[in-house]
């Protein structure tokens, strides 16, 4: 069944084709027949008559360093296109936001989109661990300094995060020695102005932080360790780690399945699981990636399960 389906994505210039998932996506799809349009946020617009986005329809090529071309655009109702796939980056911003309350009204109006904008919105990637506590290392959530530095004072070593960007940034580990320890804490809650994640520093980051995607509910058998370059505490891909694929291990699946299960009846078809050790440490439900790293190493089809997925869900 051909079908037309929009990507709202970043500018298509900056696409990074021989490692973006979202490429990856378009050309598992277009390679079965359906027709890809591109639009970006800045495109999507309402009015009386609905949600509609300025989309340019693309062809895909095999080239990474020229991987589409352009044909006609037009302004076109979200609900004309079989699917709509969100596919923003971060960070999630009031921006962002707006975009996810117009995709929720294209779905009222009957368009498909995946992810559900609504479940988008309700899961904060770093916080939306805390529904999964069995899952979780110790870890605390709050704008109050002082608790942040009693959290270091009981854990001795922790890792303070933001919860609005990604890629590894304003992402500080801090020993409870630490002669910076007051100034990180203080400049991370903006004196008590912005709430941060403190998490107990987990050591087996030195051997990955693995991504594992759940693809309506079901892991893709492959996780991708992001192995921290020397020196380095963050295993990011944007900050200098290094992806290795692997096997699923048993814990992995555990979590993946237990997680999976809740999170794909609320419209997240698409959802990438950070795990550090036998630990839970994020749930990004955004524009999950990996997919290239683990099919070039593995062998296993990412970007075709998950079309696949996409296309029962259209039936």
């Amino acid at each position: 069944m051909a079908a037309a389906l929009l990507f709202i994505v970043d500018p298509l210039d900056s696409l990074k084709a021989y490692k973006d998932s979202s490429v990856a996506m378009m050309r598992a799809a277009g390679a079965r027949g359906h027709a890809i349009w591109a639009a970006e946020q800045t495109h999507l617009h309402w009015t009386k008559s609905g949600v509609s986005a300025q989309a340019v329809r693309i062809s895909l090529t095999d080239n990474d360093e020229d991987w589409y071309r352009t044909h006609e655009s037009e302004a076109r109702p979200l609900k004309r296109y079989a699917a709509v796939l969100m596919r923003k980056d971060p960070p999630f911003d009031l921006e962002y936001v707006a975009s996810t309350w117009l995709l929720s009204a294209a779905v009222r109006e009957g368009a498909r989109v995946f992810n559900s904008p609504d479940a988008i919105r309700d899961h904060n990637e770093k916080l939306a661990i805390a529904e999964f506590p069995a899952f979780v290392a110790p870890t605390a959530v709050t704008r109050d300094p002082e608790r942040i530095q009693a959290f270091i004072d009981e854990q001795q070593d922790v890792v303070l995060k933001r919860l609005d960007v990604m890629g590894g940034e304003n992402i500080f580990r801090v020993r409870v020695d630490d002669p910076n320890r007051n100034v990180i804490v203080e400049v991370m809650a903006q004196g008590g102005r912005r709430m941060v994640m403190a998490q107990r520093y987990i050591p087996e980051i030195a051997a990955g932080d693995n991504r594992v995607l759940l693809i309506d509910g079901e892991p893709v058998p492959f996780a991708l360790a992001r192995i921290p370059k020397a020196g380095e505490s963050r295993g990011n891909l944007a900050a200098g780690a290094r992806g290795v694929a692997q096997p699923l291990s048993a814990r992995q699946r555990e979590i993946a399945q237990a997680v999976g299960s809740v999170l794909a009846k609320r419209g997240l078809l698409l959802v990438g699981l950070d795990i550090i050790g036998d630990w839970l440490t994020e749930v990004n439900v955004t524009s999950p990636t990996c997919f290239r790293e683990i099919q070039d190493q593995s062998g296993y089809d990412v970007a075709g399960s998950y079309i696949s997925a996409l296309e029962a869900r259209l039936i």
